[in-house]
C-alpha cells in the first residue's frame, strides 16, 4: 500500500479536474484506504471543504466496474513518477489488454493455453472448475480479444462470483494433465494465510523468477514463476527446491501447487466483483538460473535480525566443556613443540567421550571426530589405547571416538572441510578435533587477510554440523614468558582473536622431583627424593568470549597423561622468559639497579599494539600494582604516565644551529 501513497503524493490535487478527484477517492475506498488519506491530500486545493470527502466517501457504494489503484497509478506516472517495483511501463487499458499481456508473457503464439470457466460443487461445497477442456492457441486467443468488445466473448460465460481459471503451462492437445503438458516453464505460488501485502513484498525482496503477478480478487496474490526445466523430472526437482526455500523463509505456501498443469487465476475478469487483475510483469531474476545462484548465496548469510522483534533471548548453545567452551564454536589450544598436545588432546576426546573431567573442566558427554594429520596412524590408535588404559576407565564409550587418519593425505583446509561435512554431518559429533592445523594451513600464516580466510573454514564445521572446532597450533620461536598467552601463538594475531576460547600451554621452569625407594648399606629400604627426568611442569592460562576468565591451571605432563597439580607446588613458579622467572634466577636484593631492570623489562615485553597500563607491567613483572606505581614513581625521569598510560621519556636530540 505505501507504493499507492507514494503515487498519490505525485498527483497535484490542483490539476485534477472534478471527475478524477472524485475517482481517486473511489479507488482509494476499493483499496482499502481510510477516508483520510483522500482527505488530507486534497487539502492543498484551494476549492477544498472541510466534510466534503467524508459525505462523498459515505456515498462511495462499488460497482460492476470499479476504479481501481491502477488510476492512481497511471495519473502519477504523467507526472514523472515511477514505482519502487518493476511493474509496467504503462497500466493496461482494459481488461483485455491485461490479459493479452499475460499471454504474449507466458506463450508462444502457437502454443496451445488451456483455460476453464465453469464450476460446481466439491464434496465440502467449494466451487471448484469443471470444464477443464477447452484450450485455443495463444496467437487466436490474442487475436479475438483484440477484437471483441469483452473478455467474455472470447472465453465464454462464466460465472463472476467465482471468476476464471488459466493454465500456466502450453499443452499438447491431447488433454489437460501433467502428461499433456508440453513445456515445464512455471510453477504457481500463493498463499492463503498470509496478507497479500506480504506475499508480494515477499516476491520480490527475495528476487523470485516471477513472469507474471495476479492478483486472485481473493486471499492470494498468484506468482507464476520462472522454473525452464527441460523435463518434468527436473521440474518437480527445482519445484521442490523451490518450495524448501519458501519454507525456510517463513512463507506458508500453498504445497498443492507443485504440478505442472496447475489452473491459476485468469487476469481481467471479474470474480465478486474486484478484478482478478494482473499487477505486473517480469519482475526479480530473469531466469531460474540467475535465481537460484541468487538464492544458494543467500542460504549461506543468516537472516538479520531486528532487535524489536526479539521477545526473549534465544538460548545458546549448550557447553562442551563446562566453563570454557560450548557447542557449535571454536577453541584454539597453542604450545610449544613436544608439550604433548596431541596427548592433551586425545584426553580431551575422551573426556568428551566419557562425559568426564578435563584438566578439572567437566565435559558434557557426546561423540568426538579425531581428524590425525602428524601421527603414524597405528601410532594414533596406540596412544588412545595407552591412555585409556591409564585412565582406567571402568565402562569406557569408545565408540564415541572416531579417528580419521589423513597422514600422508592431507589437503588445504578450504579443499579438506567441505569433503568433511559431507561425509560426517550426518553423524551428530559434538566435537571435530583437528590435529596439528600447520598441516593444512593455506596462505601465509602471517597475513592477517590469509589467515581470517583460513578460520572461517573452522566456522563452516560449526555452522553445517553443529560440533565444536577443535583445533591445535604451535608457538612462535623463542622464550614466550614474557608475551601474553593470547600472544604465544605462531603467525597472524587473528589465531588468538578468531576462536571462542583460547587455551595456552606454557612449560614451567622448576626441577621436578619424584620419591623413589631406595636400599641403605644396611639393608633398609627408605624413600628419598630424585631429579625426575620424565616429568615436565606445565601452565594453562585461557582467552575465553563466551565465559569468564579463569585462573591458570597447573599440570604436569607424565606420560601419557596431564594429571593436575593439585598441591599448589608449581603456583610459585613462572615460564622461561618471564620477567618473573629470569628476576627468579638471580638472588640479590631488591636495589636501585634491579628495580630498574624489572620495570624496564616489563614495559618492553609490553605488547605494543594497546595501551600500556599499571595493571599491565605488574602483571608481567609479577609484583603488585601499588608496587609498580613506586617504580614509576622513582623513575619518573624515563617513564611518564598520562591518563593512566605508561610512555617512555625520549631524550631531546642536540641539535647545532650555525649563525
Amino acid at each position: 500500500m505505501d507504493e499507492i501513497l507514494s503515487a498519490l503524493s505525485c498527483i497535484p490535487v490542483r490539476t485534477c479536474s472534478y471527475a478524477e478527484w472524485l475517482g481517486i477517492g473511489m479507488a482509494l475506498k476499493d483499496a482499502g484506504y481510510e477516508c483520510d488519506v483522500w482527505d488530507n491530500w486534497s487539502r492543498d486545493d484551494p476549492r477544498y471543504v472541510a466534510g466534503d470527502c467524508e459525505r462523498r466517501w459515505a456515498g462511495f457504494k462499488g460497482c460492476e466496474r470499479p476504479i481501481t489503484v491502477r488510476t492512481i497509478r497511471a495519473m502519477a506516472r504523467k507526472n514523472g513518477w515511477i514505482s519502487a517495483f518493476t511493474d509496467f511501463a504503462d497500466d493496461p487499458a482494459s481488461p483485455a489488454e491485461m490479459l493479452i499481456r499475460y499471454l504474449e508473457t507466458l506463450f508462444q503464439p502457437n502454443e496451445l493455453v488451456g483455460f476453464a470457466t465453469q464450476v460446481r460443487p466439491d464434496s465440502h461445497g467449494k466451487l471448484k472448475p469443471i470444464n477443464t477442456n477447452l484450450a485455443m492457441k495463444a496467437s487466436v486467443f490474442i487475436d479475438r480479444l483484440r477484437s471483441a468488445a469483452d473478455i467474455g466473448e472470447v472465453i465464454g460465460p462464466y460465472r463472476e462470483d467465482c471468476g476464471a481459471w488459466i493454465r500456466l503451462n502450453p499443452l499438447d492437445g491431447k488433454g489437460q494433465s501433467d502428461m499433456n503438458v508440453a513445456a515445464y516453464r512455471y510453477a504457481l505460488i500463493e498463499s492463503d494465510t498470509l496478507p497479500k501485502d506480504e506475499q508480494e513484498r515477499f516476491y520480490r525482496r527475495y528476487e523470485l523468477p516471477i513472469a507474471c503477478l495476479v492478483d486472485s480478487a481473493g486471499k492470494s496474490v498468484h506468482a507464476v514463476v520462472r522454473i525452464d526445466a527441460p523435463n518434468e523430472q527436473e521440474y518437480r526437482k527445482r519445484v521442490n527446491y523451490l518450495f524448501r526455500f519458501l519454507e525456510r523463509h517463513d512463507f506458508p505456501v500453498d504445497s498443492a501447487n507443485k504440478n505442472p498443469s496447475r489452473l491459476s487465476r485468469m487476469p481481467g475478469v471479474m470474480r465478486n466483483g474486484v478484478m482478478q487483475e494482473l499487477l505486473a510483469t517480469n519482475i526479480g531474476k530473469p531466469t531460474w538460473a540467475e535465481w537460484l545462484e541468487y538464492a544458494e548465496e543467500l542460504a549461506i548469510l543468516p537472516e538479520p535480525i531486528r532487535l524489536s522483534d526479539v521477545e526473549t533471548p534465544p538460548p545458546k548453545p549448550p557447553e562442551l566443556i563446562r566453563g570454557i567452551l560450548r557447542r557449535g564454536h571454536k577453541m584454539l589450544i597453542a604450545g610449544p613443540s613436544k608439550a604433548g598436545k596431541s596427548f592433551l588432546l586425545m584426553e580431551l576426546a575422551i573426556a568428551i567421550a566419557e562425559g568426564g573431567t578435563w584438566l578439572g573442566f567437566r565435559c558434557v558427554q557426546g561423540k568426538v571426530l579425531y581428524v590425525n594429520l602428524e601421527i603414524d596412524p597405528a601410532s594414533c590408535i596406540d596412544r588412545f589405547i595407552r591412555i585409556y588404559d591409564r585412565l582406567g576407565v571402568a565402562l569406557p564409550h569408545r565408540e564415541n571416538i572416531t579417528v580419521w587418519n589423513l597422514r600422508g593425505h592431507a589437503l588445504p583446509l578450504d579443499k579438506l572441510v567441505p569433503i568433511l561435512v559431507r561425509r560426517m554431518k550426518d553423524e551428530q559429533f559434538a566435537a571435530v578435533i583437528i590435529d596439528p592445523i600447520y598441516k593444512v594451513i593455506t596462505g601465509d600464516e602471517n597475513n592477517a587477510s590469509d589467515m581470517g580466510a583460513f578460520c572461517n573454514q573452522f566456522d563452516k564445521i560449526c555452522t553445517e554440523m553443529g560440533a565444536a572446532a577443535i583445533y591445535c597450533h604451535h608457538h612462535s620461536k623463542g622464550a614466550q614468558g614474557g608475551k601474553k598467552a593470547m600472544d604465544r601463538a605462531s603467525g597472524s594475531g587473528v589465531f588468538a582473536r578468531d576462536p571462542d576460547a583460547q587455551l595456552d600451554i606454557i612449560e614451567l621452569k622448576r626441577p621436578v622431583f619424584k620419591e623413589v625407594e631406595t636400599e641403605t648399606e644396611d639393608g633398609e629400604v627408605v624413600e628419598i627424593e630424585q631429579f625426575d627426568t620424565t616429568r615436565t611442569a606445565w601452565r594453562m592460562e585461557a582467552s575465553l568470549r563466551e565465559f569468564p576468565p579463569i585462573a591458570p591451571v597447573n599440570f604436569y605432563f607424565d606420560y601419557p597423561l596431564h594429571p593436575l597439580d593439585t598441591e599448589g607446588a608449581l603456583a610459585g613458579f613462572s615460564p622461561e622468559g618471564s620477567p618473573a622467572a629470569n628476576l627468579a634466577l638471580s638472588s640479590r636484593k631488591s636495589t636501585q639497579e634491579l628495580r630498574k631492570q624489572r620495570l624496564d623489562e616489563a614495559f618492553k615485553a609490553a605488547p605494543k599494539n594497546e595501551p600500556i597500563t599499571v595493571k599491565v607491567l605488574a602483571e608481567i613483572a609479577g609484583v603488585s600494582q601499588d608496587t609498580m606505581r613506586r617504580y614509576l614513581k622513582e623513575f619518573e625521569d624515563e617513564y611518564s604516565v598520562y591518563r593512566g598510560v605508561i610512555q617512555e621519556r625520549l631524550p631531546f636530540a642536540s641539535t647545532q644551529t650555525n649563525d
